[in-house]
């Protein structure tokens, strides 16, 4: 199969073979057409399956096919939990809508409003914003959605558990009842079944990957170290091996930034990316690292979802997440498209619980490399693991560092409203 058997417009497949692409993935192949019908949606893919493209180019030509009513109104919203992410969809909407006449912008919070303004006066057709931002205009009056015909939910799944519910629900109750919708989740959670039980009607469900399950293209090893040893062996792996460009994870902000500043001091060109750094900064420090610039990025989990990097090789584990299912998605930055990739994780006697708790989750054991010189010292006992981030029972997201905005107490439950659906746009 190829993107010409789709029933995209030859505007929309230029666009797409001046990225390079002539296949689709499985998750195009089965998105696209039933977005294309004005059907609702259930999807869900693993990272790096290509989903973006999976509702950007049925989105755009529907809009194509339909003109809008009066002056340039939004007329599909893109919802995604951060502002990294936001970021990488405009682009991808952007470069697919090169030859059409439509307009989009992006929006989300730790940047000036005032851009967003004058963006959102001119009139846009397709808008990508974080949830909390989002609303920030909404009570300035300076977005109308009420002629919103397609939402698309992004990483649905990490929005509950960045606790955006509420926002989500205040969103979903300024939109018209007749819309499309699709809802894309990295899993089918409890959560997810429910917020789709009140929000899609008769909807599609499309799944091309077992629940919670690692990328195929990865290969995984562990390498067992003392926690003391763990940077000067990430360091040795970066020089023996000559890596050239490493995702770094680890648990904490302050961890990140620590981690960070002594790669530099062992040579390494290294940034740090994390909720507490200002938007400026995880902007600059993403671009260096995507051209060369910068050889390590170390991040939290912020970046475990939203970051689409070309052919990134490795991925590492500085120390493993509390929440097993952040693994998949941290290992999930690699191995991306098609591509080879591998995910090392640095493990010391402290962190075994959460081994084996991944373990349980993939279903099967983890291969374990002790490189030579850096043998765990048995005597060394283990000490409980400072947590950071997300938490295991985490749900509410309360003080979740990467919301744009403090969550609202209160929230009109807008989702328990079951709209009747009909086809938002003839095909184009």
């Amino acid at each position: 199969m190829t993107f010409n058997d789709l029933g995209l417009s030859a505007e929309l497949l230029r666009a797409v073979s001046e990225q390079g692409y002539s296949q689709p993935t499985p998750i195009q192949a089965k998105a696209i057409p039933i977005v294309l019908q004005g059907r609702d949606i259930l999807a869900a893919a693993q990272t790096g399956t290509g989903k973006t493209a999976g509702f950007t180019l049925p989105l755009l030509q529907l809009l194509k096919g339909k003109k809008p009513v009066g002056r340039r109104p939004v007329r599909a919203l893109v919802l995604t939990p951060t502002r990294e992410l936001a970021a990488q969809i405009a682009e991808s909407v952007t470069n697919y809508g090169k030859h059409l006449p439509l307009r989009s912008t992006v929006i989300f919070g730790g940047v000036n409003i005032r851009p967003q303004i004058a963006a959102l006066r001119q009139g846009v057709d397709i808008l990508v914003a974080t949830p909390g931002r989002l609303l920030d205009h909404v009570g300035q009056k300076t977005l109308d959605l009420s002629q919103v015909e397609i939402l698309v939910l992004d990483e649905a799944d990490r929005m509950l558990d960045m606790g955006f519910i509420h926002d989500i629900r205040k969103v979903l109750a300024l939109l018209p009842r007749q819309r499309q919708n699709l809802l894309f989740s990295a899993t089918f959670s409890n959560a997810i079944k429910q917020l789709a039980g009140g929000l899609l009607d008769s909807p599609t469900l499309i799944e091309v990957a077992q629940r919670n399950t690692a990328a195929e293209r990865v290969a995984q090893v562990v390498h067992p170290v003392d926690k003391k040893r763990k940077r000067e062996l990430l360091s040795f792996l970066i020089g023996s091996r000559n890596w050239k460009q490493v995702l770094v994870f680890t648990r904490t902000k302050h961890g990140a930034n620590r981690l960070a500043g002594q790669l530099a001091k062992d040579g390494i060109g290294a940034a740090a990316i994390h909720g507490n750094k200002s938007q400026g900064a995880r902007t600059k420090a993403l671009a260096d690292f995507k051209k060369g610039a910068v050889q390590v990025l170390v991040a939290t989990d912020i970046a475990a979802r939203g970051l689409d990097i070309d052919q990134l090789p490795q991925v590492v584990n500085f120390e493993l997440p509390n929440v097993s299912e952040d693994y998949v998605h941290r290992i999930g930055r690699t191995g991306r498209a098609g591509r080879e990739g591998e995910a090392i994780s640095l493990v010391s006697i402290d962190e075994q619980k959460l081994l084996r708790d991944i373990e349980r989750l993939l279903k099967c054991k983890v291969p374990k490399e002790i490189i030579a010189g850096y043998r765990p010292d048995p005597s060394i006992v283990a000490e409980p693991v400072t947590t950071g981030g997300r938490q295991p029972a985490a749900g509410s997201g309360k003080n979740h560092p990467n919301r744009n905005r403090t969550r609202p107490k209160n929230g009109r439950n807008a989702a328990a409203r079951k709209p009747k659906l009909g086809r938002v746009a003839p095909r184009g």
